[in-house]
């Protein structure tokens, strides 16, 4: 693929009315995952949460990809494709040269040729990993690397507001529950 830009100003607004407009972050992601490889022309896919405790970026919502492939074992953080954990975007111009991937037999079986890997942050954090799969290597250009970027820095607050929406109704919920002659004496 050649290094033209293919993330104009109206790829950002469809996206970013995807993420804005839902409700659920489950919802969120798979209609991320398949605008995102319909508006880019790519293979496939994938968004992922970081498991703080195992350390595993498990799959919340996933296009374009097999699911032998999905299904090929954990993804994890510390032997995954180098640099995600240093909270930087990392691209993988050519999966059948590259020494930085955790599964490249099954990326290769797969089709790719290709991988950008962009950590989602909220507050410096790492909360999970955006990641684009390209038939073919991909030379990306500076311009549309910076766009997926801050896209994945979207992303990241909206899973966070969603995260803190759901709670707040949680609760919200059970003060509801609570008895009338409980929540008299409180106030």
């Amino acid at each position: 693929m050649r290094q033209d830009e293919k993330i104009d100003i109206e790829i950002i607004k469809v996206v970013t009315r995807a993420i804005a407009g839902s409700g659920q972050v489950e919802v969120m992601a798979h209609h991320l995952t398949q605008l995102l490889v319909a508006a880019l022309e790519i293979k496939g896919c994938t968004l992922f949460a970081l498991n703080p405790e195992s350390l595993e970026l498990e799959p919340m919502a996933s296009f374009g990809l097999s699911v032998d492939y999905l299904n090929k074992g954990p993804v994890l953080l510390d032997k995954s494709i180098d640099g995600v954990k240093s909270r930087k975007p990392v691209v993988v111009k050519n999966v059948k040269t590259s020494k930085r991937l955790q599964y490249t037999r099954e990326a290769e079986k797969e089709g790719i040729g290709s991988i950008i890997s962009l950590p989602v942050l909220f507050n410096k954090e790492m909360i999970g990993s955006l990641r684009l799969y390209h038939h073919e290597p991909w030379s990306i250009s500076k311009k549309d690397l910076d766009s997926l970027s801050l896209l994945a820095e979207t992303i990241g607050m909206a899973m966070m507001f969603t995260r803190l929406r759901h709670l707040v109704q949680g609760i919200q919920g059970v003060i509801w529950e609570l008895p009338k002659v409980l929540l008299e004496e409180q106030g």
